[in-house]
């Protein structure tokens, strides 16, 4: 099938964004930083606020369960904006590039509500997207599950086969691959153009 849609994922693939932006001058500590994170501030607990919990609720019931981090808890979002440390530069130009093309560009990302619209106000390529982004935290559905990408497919009937995905999450990808989409999986040293060439992608 030929391709009509590319879809984009947000943080890892344009957007760079990471805890330790803000916490390792917080902490000046990296060994208590990395404790932080991975125990009481988790990956696992964010996410739940990219699901749609609010941020506060969210702080509020992990400053129960962890009481002695409240002060590093609710710094966690006050400071969210410094985590957002900026985009990924070579990935954006290529978004440009497409954005002068046929192709129909799509977001899904796994992003809470409350956050994601400092992202749309502080970065101009969001608005190449002409709006067209289904976020999870207003959906109140996450990646992997498969109903977040119907919603997508549905919302603006595409088909899956003409599309590719691209995303960061491994996950994420095979799950997408498994209900038909093309897919580009990122990691740092991917080139982004090349592989949109490679499945037939024409930036002319």
């Amino acid at each position: 099938m030929e391709i009509k849609n590319i879809i984009f994922d947000f943080g890892g693939v344009l957007m760079d964004w990471n805890p330790r932006y803000f916490f390792k001058t917080y902490f000046n500590d990296d060994e208590k930083m990395e404790y932080f994170l991975e125990n009481i501030a988790q990956d696992e607990w964010n996410i739940e606020q990219d699901r749609g919990r609010t941020l506060a609720e969210g702080t509020e019931i992990q400053i129960k369960k962890f009481p002695d981090w409240e002060r590093e808890l609710r710094a966690y979002y006050d400071n969210w904006p410094v985590m957002l440390k900026s985009d990924f530069p070579h990935n954006v130009e290529v978004l440009r590039k497409l954005a002068n093309t046929s192709y129909q560009l799509y977001g899904l990302t796994n992003w809470s509500e409350e956050t994601f619209p400092y992202a749309l106000e502080n970065y101009d390529f969001f608005n190449l997207f002409e709006g067209k982004i289904v976020v999870s935290g207003t959906e109140k559905l996450i990646k992997p599950d498969p109903k977040i990408w119907h919603v997508l497919l549905e919302r603006y009937q595409l088909e899956a086969g003409e599309s590719i995905f691209i995303d960061d999450n491994f996950k994420n990808i095979e799950m997408a691959k498994t209900l038909g989409f093309k897919t580009i999986h990122i990691l740092q040293e991917t080139d982004l153009e090349a592989e949109l060439n490679k499945l037939g992608v024409k930036f002319e």
